[in-house]
């Protein structure tokens, strides 16, 4: 049982219980004192760690933040972006207490990782990450807990140690995707075969490497692309994604030894091309950018937005649109496409004089 007791004009719960440390903490009213003590007694007969807003570390919050998520059906994957986000706040916040944080002690961490090569969009999804996790693990402990985060943008922004992403525009020209795949060809025959089929359908490096055969239809030439990337989903969702031109044979032509079609795994494949582009003195091109490859071919090819987005998956019209890159020589030969020989028209025009006359 708690024990609240009045001290001078402000009120003092204590909560004491075998096997855990003793809590201590003083409000302005006795029913401020009382909701506490019975969420920190609550707590302790769920079986949860007792914390408390005033002594919670940052380092305590991220691992909070990590449970919750598994016990939602959400963990965070060791390989994901998220996991190295939280580790990289956990080494360099960790050792503080969350309601130590303030607007110019996230200016100073910001001001830090920025000196460490960090550039402002990595610090600005850093500082998102904080904010999630101060958020949604404050609603999961019972805890309120200030909206630092909320406090400090503008101090960031206005110091420029924060900014939005940059829109990516990078394809591969013919060339360099003719000269990645000649040397993958020698290199690592599967992954470049992988490329080949990245560069016509879209497919996403995970998805790349998680198609099976068992999940091939020969009649209709597809390929069920299982728990694919929904933007506003958490459960799965399993798609169908034709396999135009190339990519069909370039598919039928693997060994079929092992029950996924490309028998590697994506950061396999995300290295493999980088080594390659840094070998062939090919600047700023990522394995991701097959995808943006995929959808403006299919542009240039006629497919309209609807049918581009039945293979790439894509959603929303904006996020397509990200991955439509026009290509000046296109656009050039689109032009030459829709404009009569300059010769023809002269010919026409003094063909139409002499009808006047």
């Amino acid at each position: 049982m708690a024990s609240i007791i009045q001290v001078g004009g402000k009120w003092r719960a204590q909560v004491r219980r075998k096997g855990h440390k003793a809590m201590t903490r003083t409000f302005a009213t006795r029913k401020e004192a009382d909701v506490w003590a019975r969420r920190i007694e609550a707590g302790i007969d769920e079986g949860k760690q007792a914390l408390v807003a005033d002594d919670l570390t940052v380092q305590q919050l991220l691992q909070q933040y990590r449970q919750m998520r598994a016990e939602l059906g959400r963990p965070v994957q060791p390989v994901s972006n998220t996991h190295y986000m939280l580790q990289h706040l956990e080494e360099d916040l960790g050792g503080r207490l969350v309601r130590d944080l303030s607007p110019q002690c996230l200016g100073a961490w910001a001001k830090a990782r920025a000196q460490q090569g960090a550039g402002g969009y990595t610090i600005n999804m850093e500082l998102s990450a904080l904010g999630t996790a101060i958020r949604h693990t404050g609603a999961y402990l019972r805890l309120t807990l200030p909206d630092v985060v909320g406090l400090a943008r503008p101090l960031l922004h206005y110091g420029q140690l924060i900014t939005g992403g940059n829109r990516r525009t990078r394809r591969p020209t013919e060339d360099e995707l003719a000269r990645l795949l000649a040397y993958l060809d020698v290199h690592r025959p599967l992954v470049a075969d992988a490329v080949r089929v990245a560069a016509v359908t879209g497919l996403r490096r995970g998805e790349l490497a998680r198609i099976a055969w068992a999940d091939l239809d020969e009649l209709r030439k597809a390929v069920l692309v299982r728990q694919r990337k929904h933007p506003r989903r958490i459960e799965a969702r399993d798609e169908w994604v034709p396999l135009l031109g190339d990519a069909w044979a370039v598919v039928q032509r693997q060994a079929r030894g092992d029950a996924r079609i490309f028998p590697v795994s994506p950061e396999t494949l995300t290295d493999n091309v980088t080594a390659a582009t840094r070998a062939l003195g090919i600047p700023d091109l990522r394995l991701h950018d097959m995808r943006r490859q995929a959808t403006s071919a299919l542009r240039e090819l006629g497919f309209d937005a609807d049918a581009r987005k039945a293979v790439t998956g894509h959603r929303s019209d904006e996020v397509h649109s990200r991955y439509v890159a026009v290509s000046l020589e296109q656009l050039h030969a689109q032009y030459a496409a829709g404009r009569p020989d300059t010769g023809q028209r002269q010919r026409r025009q003094r063909k139409a004089r002499g009808r006047q006359t």
